[in-house]
């Protein structure tokens, strides 16, 4: 099946102090448009058959700047692969929350977190896994597509991959702007790459098959 590349969007002026969540009008700072400009450049030996997107600007913004050069794509845009919605949280600062009982549970319990005002993270996993095999159903076997999208839920996806319960999620890292692989077979999915910020991609123009199954007791 398809290879999928997760890339988080660049930096903004929010990132870090503040939940910015779906907070209107949030826009890459200058950092975060130089973070995504590098990373085209990084991708650019790629072939891309698709760029799916978030709705919020941040992630928009970043899809674009892959954009350049491949005159031949345009971004889609899936809701489902919007940040989680944290509800009353959105726009508070991370220092803050970091006092209210439910962070605790967010930190180590995050499947049974619902957030005032918003959503379940467990259905904020949900809806992006299912969107990531629905896109991955409509593509050829070997194609490589890319979604734009925001720290939980990359780390979400992730966590689906591995196989891993929602509650081990939190040891899973997504920085701005860093790339993660996951390629799909018929028989599970093989994660290629995770957080990664430097370095050549060469070695992912493989076709899906090459790698779909390792050694029994071994590794690919």
């Amino acid at each position: 099946m398809a290879t999928l590349l997760l890339v988080r969007h660049g930096l903004t002026e929010l990132t870090g102090p503040v939940l910015a969540g779906w907070t209107p009008e949030v826009h890459l700072n200058e950092r975060g448009r130089e973070q995504a400009a590098e990373l085209a450049a990084r991708l650019a030996p790629l072939p891309l058959d698709l760029v799916v997107s978030s709705p919020l600007e941040r992630c928009q913004e970043t899809a674009q700047a892959l954009l350049d050069g491949r005159d031949d794509l345009q971004v889609r845009t899936d809701d489902r692969f919007g940040e989680v919605k944290y509800g009353d949280w959105t726009g508070r600062r991370l220092e803050e929350l970091a006092k209210e009982d439910l962070w605790k549970v967010v930190q180590a319990h995050p499947s049974a977190a619902r957030f005032p005002g918003g959503e379940a993270m467990a259905d904020a996993q949900h809806r992006a896994v299912a969107a990531v095999r629905e896109w991955n159903d409509t593509l050829k076997p070997d194609a490589t597509f890319l979604v734009c999208s925001h720290g939980d839920i990359i780390k979400s996806i992730v966590a689906d991959a591995l196989g891993l319960h929602l509650d081990q999620f939190q040891r899973i890292q997504a920085d701005p702007a860093s790339l993660t692989v996951i390629r799909y077979t018929e028989t599970r999915p093989f994660v290629l790459r995770l957080n990664d910020k430097g370095g050549k991609v060469d070695d992912l123009l493989a076709k899906s098959g090459e790698d779909s199954d390792a050694p029994v007791g071994g590794g690919a």
